[in-house]
Formats: structure tokens, sequence, C-alpha cells
């Protein structure tokens, strides 16, 4: 397996000469990773708008394992520590939220700093339409896609946080949960779908929004279908966000990740991860030396840039 410093070398070289190669769309999970098709190529008017913004998350979870990456139900407690910080997870009766859950999450942090942009009044209090939330996050609109975005409510309502971690300077000392409340406020005349739901965010996640601790998201990222392709690509965004690379033990970024397999199969999954090179603007590489994983930016200007300096 190529060394870290030999990798390094040979990028210089090949970003100087043609500049990073285009990502790969190739299907998650470790197996034939891919990119989900853009389901809703044609844009409505809402999508329209929808462009404008930038797709933003808040850094925290990014940065520390809150979701689940797996589609079965999770009933278990979790435990994470890493240096200083400290992360209770648990679940409710219908299991831990997902990383797929997040995207609403993620849809309603980047309406509030939109209307932050602008200069609009924000609350806690964010009232989305379902029909857009669904295509701004690639899912299908048939109708059983309402009922899993109702499950995605309760599972996000359901589980609880307690944490170290200070949001705009501010700890919050208590257990929360990553809403902390929803109700459908609109049903359609012809169904019982919903229409328009409200969600109440929590007081840590909404300082996090108010101090700014966000950052963008490509948004090929509701494109990948993998959870642990989520996470990672949320790691390397985290980090490479500065710099234009990072390197970090096997071992701490299982930890980091989330992920429940045990560290073989987790090895084995990024390999074929870097692999497949699907994520959005950033590749990895593995190195059995060291056991080590190198995340590093596609962006061939910003990489140059950041191995000439070192």
């Amino acid at each position: 397996m190529e060394k870290i410093d030999d990798l390094l070398d040979r990028l210089r070289d090949k970003a100087v000469a043609k500049g990073s190669a285009a990502a790969s769309t190739r299907v998650g999970q470790g197996g034939q990773a891919r990119l989900l098709p853009d389901r809703h190529p044609v844009r409505d008017f809402f999508l329209a708008d929808l462009v404008d913004w930038a797709l933003k998350d808040d850094r925290h979870s990014m940065e520390h394992p809150m979701f689940s990456l797996s589609k079965n139900p999770d009933h278990r407690i979790r435990h994470y520590q890493y240096k200083e910080v400290r992360v209770t997870i648990a679940p409710s009766a219908y299991g831990l939220a997902t990383i797929w859950d997040k995207d609403v999450l993620i849809y309603a942090v980047s309406q509030l700093v939109e209307a932050m942009n602008q200069n609009r009044p924000v609350s806690r209090i964010v009232r989305l339409k379902a029909y857009d939330l669904l295509v701004a996050t690639n899912r299908h609109t048939g109708g059983k896609n309402y009922e899993r975005l109702a499950e995605s409510f309760r599972r996000l309502a359901g589980t609880r946080i307690e944490t170290n971690i200070a949001t705009n300077g501010v700890r919050v000392r208590e257990g929360f949960g990553l809403v902390d409340n929803w109700k459908i406020v609109e049903k359609s005349p012809s169904n019982s779908r919903m229409v328009a739901v409200e969600i109440t965010l929590n007081e840590w996640l909404f300082n996090a929004i108010m101090a700014r601790e966000i950052l963008t998201l490509n948004r090929d990222y509701f494109r990948l279908d993998g959870g642990l392709e989520r996470r990672l690509y949320e790691l390397a965004r985290k980090h490479c966000g500065h710099q234009a690379r990072w390197t970090v033990s096997t071992e701490v970024l299982h930890r980091k990740s989330g992920s429940t397999a045990a560290l073989k199969e987790f090895r084995r999954k990024v390999k074929m991860v870097v692999e497949n090179d699907v994520l959005p603007d950033y590749r990895l590489h593995y190195e059995a030396a060291n056991d080590q994983v190198l995340f590093y930016t596609k962006d061939s200007m910003k990489l140059v840039a950041s191995l000439v300096s070192s």
C-alpha cells in the first residue's frame, strides 16, 4: 500500500500537471458504491428558489457521532468520548435517529440561516412543507415517503442527547431531543398525508445556528446512498474546511464515525469507500503501514497550495 508521503508527492505532481479528476458516480455501504440519481432534475418554482440557498449543517454533530448509520432499528444506548468531549445518545421505542433522519435538520438549519442572511426574524419553531423537504433532500414523493418522513420526526423527537459540548458559549445542562417536538399543521384534503409540519428545534442546536457554528454542504450529499459514506463526508468537510488534507488513525476514525461494526469490518468498509471514490469534494487514501486514513480535497488548486506550503 502506498505510503502517505509518497502519495502526497505524487498528488503534487499530478495536481500541478492536470488538476484533480472528476468525482466518480459509482453505491454505498461498502459494496457497489454510487451516487443516487438526481430524482428531481426538472426544477419547479420551489427548487428555483432553493438553488440560491447554501445547504448548512451544524459543525458539532458533524464532528461527533450522534446518529445511527444503519437503516435497521437501533435501540442501544451509545456513549462516546473523545478527549474532553462526552456524548450519550439514548433511543426511544422507535430507535435511534439515523443519518438519513438528519436530512430534516439540515433542511431546517439551511432555512434558518437563509432567513438570517436576509435579516428576517427566526425562532426555534420552523414550518416545513413536506413536499419541498422531500424534493430538496432528493427523495421520492410517493405516498409511503410521507409516512417515512413522519417516522423520521418520531425518531428525532425520541432520541435523547446528553453532552458537555457548548454551543454559542452555552452548555445545555439537561438531556434534550434532537427536536423538542413536531406536529402536523396541515393535511391534504384528499388523503391523510401531511402537507405542512412544524418542528421545534432544541435549544442546543438553535444556539449553534445563532452563533453560525455551521458549515456548507455539497448538494450531492443527499445523493449519497450509504450511511458510512455520508458520515465520512461529514468528517471530511469538518476537518478539511481550512486545510486541504487530514490524516487520522483508523481506530480514531472508527470512534468518530459512530459505526457499530467491529474495527476489522470498519477498516474493510473504509477501503471500499477509498476504492469507489464516491464522496463529493474529497478523496480518501488508506495507508496499511500505519493504519491511517488520509482525507484530501479534490480541489487541485487548494491541494497544490497546501502541498507547496507544507
